[in-house]
């Protein structure tokens, strides 16, 4: 089939190659600039200006090889590949994450219509929310006396916080012509909520959900250090470290980057989707 000039682009009947052209402007200045963030790294370590070993270490070193070409390995135990051990971590996230959606979402929309319970726990909130994620480790250990729940908890106390305040944010700042409207055409509650306050709130309550999902992810990554005997990318590191296998930490680095990465662009193509032009 012959090519179509359309405009300045050159169409052809290949996917992959129209592909490119659409979006190689996207694509190049991140690839270029991540090459050259490993090319430094690289240099730097050959000359000793770093102690970290190269990033070529991954592929060049046999244990680490291991991990990067067979991350579905498992011999049971904690000796499993890196997906089985990402995956261990994405579940703890998804559980704690849903439920910080839920309580953040539901309790900021409560907060945000009741100035006076706004008020009152505002303070409280501010204060809990600057806890760091490890401080909360030995607390719910301590509590819930288990690594799994433990883990859960950390998850969820870390994400809820941005949820719930930029969902407070957002319904107190509903236009007021919006509340004259109901109002005047006597709007039922059900109507109100899904009429004028969701769809009002909802992008700060994205901006909330996105927020969250990078701390959720942050803080299963330390929680999992610090509790020992699980499987999951944080136990992974730090069994790594204690065994001063450095370039098996640098893969997971790599595979925890990966996964923020979607994560936070799954939580925008999300908002595209839901709440379209916000």
């Amino acid at each position: 089939m012959a090519n179509i000039v359309t405009g300045k682009r050159l169409k052809s009947g290949n996917p992959i190659l129209n592909f490119w052209n659409k979006n190689s402007h996207n694509i190049l200045p991140p690839l270029l600039g991540f090459l050259g963030f490993l090319l430094i790294w690289q240099m730097a370590s050959m000359i000793g200006l770093i102690k970290l070993p190269p990033p070529s270490d991954i592929i060049t070193n046999e244990r680490t090889r291991i991990y990067l070409m067979y991350p579905w390995f498992d011999r049971g135990g904690l000796d499993k590949g890196l997906f089985w051990q990402t995956l261990e971590s994405l579940k703890r996230v998804l559980i704690g994450y849903s439920l910080a959606a839920i309580v953040g979402i539901s309790t900021g929309i409560l907060i945000g219509l009741n100035p006076l319970i706004n008020k009152a726990v505002d303070p409280l909130f501010q204060f809990l929310r600057t806890v760091p994620p490890l401080a909360w480790v030995p607390l719910s250990l301590a509590a819930l006396q288990q690594n799994q729940p433990a883990a859960l908890f950390v998850i969820f106390i870390t994400a809820v916080w941005p949820i719930l305040i930029n969902t407070t944010v957002g319904v107190q700042q509903i236009p007021q012509d919006y509340i004259n409207v109901r109002q005047v055409l006597q709007l039922s509650s059900h109507k109100f909520f899904f009429k004028i306050l969701i769809p009002s709130a909802l992008p700060y309550i994205f901006t909330g959900l996105r927020i969250a999902i990078g701390l959720a992810w942050l803080a299963i990554i330390a929680a999992e250090i610090v509790m020992s005997g699980i499987v999951g990318i944080g136990f992974f590191i730090w069994d790594a470290y204690q065994n001063n296998y450095i370039s098996d930490i640098i893969l997971a680095l790599v595979y925890i980057g990966a996964v923020g990465l979607m994560l936070d662009r799954f939580m925008g193509w999300l908002q595209t989707v839901i709440a379209p032009g916000e």
